[in-house]
């Protein structure tokens, strides 16, 4: 997944709203939005080729949710893989200082990574480019492939998107959630980063919503989750010829 935004502890009636799309290559074969099979309780898409999942929710109400960090002159074809970091939190007993503390220590065999992992009432970061894993403050922040609120085009976008969407006093719509993750716009060369890709990938990548024939936005995902527990997650796919397909689930957590 490449970029996240949410809305922590913005609003007494939604403590948590979290807006997301997944970059993959299409040629990655993908599970979308289900549940697992029991006893695991997870619900969350599924990458077929390495196992983990990019973001899930627990029935009991645990979350967590990863991105890749971009450097492509460290990355290593034998590290393990990173989606497994989010469902062994899922899977798992520990609480999210916990797993994150102890994760910290083989954090350094991984390729580069962001994590968020807790519940509604308490989130961590850890990025192993970073620093050590902390918490979350009440606000409104961005993660794409660098660290958290890192202000590149596309994290600024999507936060004053949010923040728009928070500000308003009726319920948070999910539609609207979803439109913020098809923004297309491309930004100015001069405010693109430089992560060692080369320019064109650069661009390609810019936007919120990535399209390109071998590689794009494969999915938008909302995480709606409500002070009393009452909790949405949508999760919007797309074939490359940019043909949708909606999964709606709700629970109660």
């Amino acid at each position: 997944m490449c970029l996240i935004v949410l809305a922590y502890r913005c609003r007494t009636d939604y403590p948590l709203i979290v807006a997301a799309n997944r970059d993959e290559f299409h040629t990655r074969p993908t599970q979308p939005l289900a549940w697992w099979p029991e006893p695991s309780g997870v619900l969350a898409g599924r990458d077929l080729q390495a196992g983990g999942t990019w973001r899930g929710l627990h029935r009991s109400g645990r979350l967590a949710a990863i991105t890749n960090f971009r450097e492509p002159e460290r990355f290593r074809s034998d590290a393990p893989s990173r989606g497994q970091l989010v469902s062994e939190f899922l899977i798992g007993q520990q609480g999210a200082r916990a797993y994150l503390k102890g994760l910290y220590r083989d954090a350094p065999g991984y390729n580069g990574f962001n994590l968020i992992a807790g519940r509604r009432s308490r989130l961590f970061y850890f990025g192993n480019r970073g620093g050590a894993p902390r918490p979350i403050e009440a606000g409104i922040h961005g993660l794409s492939n660098h660290l958290l609120n890192t202000p590149w085009p596309k994290v600024r976008r999507a936060r004053r998107a949010m923040a728009a969407i928070v500000a308003k006093n009726a319920r948070p719509d999910p539609d609207a959630l979803l439109a913020l993750l098809q923004d297309r716009h491309q930004p100015p060369d001069e405010q693109l980063p430089a992560t060692g890709i080369g320019l064109e990938w650069e661009r390609v990548l810019a936007p919120v919503f990535i399209q390109s024939p071998t590689y794009g936005t494969r999915s938008s995902s909302v995480l709606l989750m409500a002070a009393d527990g009452r909790t949405q997650f949508i999760e919007c796919t797309f074939t490359p010829e940019g043909q949708a397909s909606t999964r709606r689930v709700e629970l109660q957590v």
